[in-house]
Order: structure tokens, then C-alpha cells, then sequence
């Protein structure tokens, strides 16, 4: 881990609340930003995949941002999202995003005209330099249909471009091969794991920490997790992982939805059902869980002793 580097730890990406009729919960959103703070995190990831980026309207982005700095109060870094389909977008949201006060800003490739790895490049160097803001590449091919390379990632951390990859792309090896390719380079980027199941093993390949969406349903485990990997108490490490694994079992007992209703959704429902969400509300065109899906994560919640069964 880089020790010149503000930005590692857990950093989770917060789940947006909505009321029932879809506006910005901002009550909700305080609650859980002062929660999972006083469980210990080390930094706090608003506008990103669970945080409804691609579904907000840039109105409803820069309410979500704003009140979540005002939340944080300085208390630990903040990240911000400027996801979008091409580079003078995803400008307009960095500048907004440093005008609110954000710490450091997170893109993922251009999508919809997709490209190569010369316009990823191009992209992500127009961004720094219109920006004065730490620059995360957020590396997700599933929603964006672009890996990033290795040998691009490196290049533009060596280069200052960037200072940080968060990896959600679901592939281990490329991660372990970047993780050994990043402290060959001397350690220019701090690399974050999105995978909230394998966070054991992106510790123990020498990760800087990790941005795990499930740390909204449940922070402390994930701190704790952190904390033992720093001491090198591994077997902790992976105790924590096996409870963490069974809690995310509320993203694959709904059944009959799919992507994001299925995995934010079900967040969603547990922080609803914890009592920290005063609904699970989704954002159109997503539908909300109920019935026996609501009653499928109530019930991984009370096998672990969450909630009442």
C-alpha cells in the first residue's frame, strides 16, 4: 500500500435512497453516511454503479453529491462518479463534482460509442487535465463492454493520469496480474476491489482496499476485515469473508429479477428492513422487491441475527 495515498481502506459506494415517489431520501442518506462512518470506514463513494449514477438526471446527481458531502463533513475522503457515455459529460460532472467539494472523482471507459484503447486513453487524459482532482478509473466491461488493460492502467498511473483503479470486473487473474504489474511500477495506483464475495484474496494479493456495496447493509465486517489484513491476521480475515459471503446471499435468493433490481434492489430491501432506508424504492424503469422477495432477504438477514425472525 501506498503510504503518500489518502485513499484506500473500505470505501463503500452508497445505495441512493428514494421515498415512494422516487425523490431523494436526504434524511436516509445522512443516516446511513453517519453509520457506516461511525463503524469506521475510510472513505465514502457517492454517484457510483449503487449509488444510481446512469439512472439519475444531472439534477438528481448533483443533489445525491451535495448532500452527501454535507453528510461526510470532511470526516473521511469522498468519491465521486462522473460516469457517462463520452468524455465532455463526464467533464461536466468532474467540474461539478470538484465545485461540491469532492476529494476524487471515478470514470469508467466511454460506453455506448464504444472504442478502443486509444480513445479509453484519450478519455481518461482529457478528464485529468480539465480537472485538478484525483482521477479512479472504474474498471466494469459487464456495463460499459470495455476491459482495461493492464499495461494502459499502469502506463497513465506512472504518468499521473490516474491515481487509482476500482476493479469490478469480475475477473481475479487480470486483477492479481495488475496488483503484481502496479508494485512493479513502483506502486503508482491504489487498486480497490468492487467484489464484495473475495475481498480475502484481493487482500492477500496486495490490495489497497476495497469498495464493497454490501458494507452498506452491514459496515463493521468489512472494517474489521481490513483492520486483521494490516495486522496479517489472515485466518480473521477469512472468517469475515465466509459471514460476508453468506450475507450477500440476499442478492441471489430473489427470484425473477435480474441486474441491478436484483442486487442494488436487494441492498435496497435489507437497509429497508433494518430500518435505515424508509423504503426500498427503486428508480425507474426498476421495480421495487416485495412480496416473496422481500421476505427471501428478510430471511438471510435473520439467519445471521440482523434482524428478527
Amino acid at each position: 500500500m501506498s503510504q503518500n495515498s489518502p485513499f484506500f481502506g473500505v470505501i463503500p459506494p452508497v445505495v441512493t435512497p428514494l421515498t415512494p415517489e422516487r425523490e431523494l431520501d436526504v434524511e436516509a442518506l445522512e443516516k446511513n453516511v453517519n453509520r457506516m462512518i461511525e463503524a469506521g470506514v475510510n472513505g465514502l463513494f457517492f454517484l457510483g454503479s449503487s449509488g444510481e449514477v446512469v439512472f439519475s438526471t444531472d439534477e438528481r446527481r448533483g443533489q445525491i453529491l451535495e448532500a452527501g458531502i454535507r453528510a461526510t463533513a470532511g470526516r473521511v475522503p469522498v468519491f465521486a462518479g462522473v460516469i457517462d457515455m463520452q468524455t465532455e459529460r463526464m467533464i461536466e460532472h468532474a467540474k461539478q463534482a470538484q465545485k461540491l467539494g469532492a476529494d476524487a472523482i471515478v470514470a469508467t471507459a466511454p460506453f455506448y460509442a464504444l472504442g478502443g484503447d486509444v480513445e479509453i486513453e484519450a478519455n481518461f487524459r482529457a478528464i485529468r487535465e480539465a480537472v485538478d482532482l484525483p482521477l479512479f478509473a472504474y474498471d466494469i466491461p459487464v456495463c460499459v463492454h470495455k476491459k482495461l488493460g493492464v499495461d494502459l492502467l499502469v502506463k497513465l498511473g506512472k504518468e499521473g493520469v490516474l491515481s487509482g483503479v476500482k476493479d469490478s470486473s469480475g475477473d481475479d487473474v487480470a486483477f492479481r496480474f495488475l496488483i503484481r504489474a502496479n508494485d512493479q511500477a513502483g506502486h503508482p495506483l491504489q487498486l480497490l476491489t468492487g467484489h464484495e464475495v473475495v475481498v480475502d484474496g484481493a487482500y492477500l494479493g496486495g490490495a489497497d482496499g476495497s469498495v464493497p456495496g454490501l458494507a452498506n447493509v452491514d459496515p463493521a465486517p468489512y472494517v474489521e476485515q481490513w483492520k486483521a489484513a494490516q495486522e496479517g491476521d489472515w485466518n480473521r480475515v477469512s472468517e469475515l469473508q465466509d459471514y460476508l459471503a453468506d450475507l450477500m446471499r440476499i442478492t441471489s435468493v430473489v427470484k425473477g429479477v435480474q441486474g441491478f433490481g436484483g442486487g442494488v434492489g436487494a441492498f435496497k430491501t435489507a437497509l429497508w428492513l433494518l430500518g435505515i432506508y424508509s423504503s426500498n424504492q427503486m428508480p425507474r424503469p426498476v421495480s421495487a422487491l416485495e412480496g416473496e422477495n422481500v421476505e427471501a432477504v428478510r430471511s438471510v438477514l435473520a439467519d445471521l441475527g440482523l434482524v428478527e425472525s
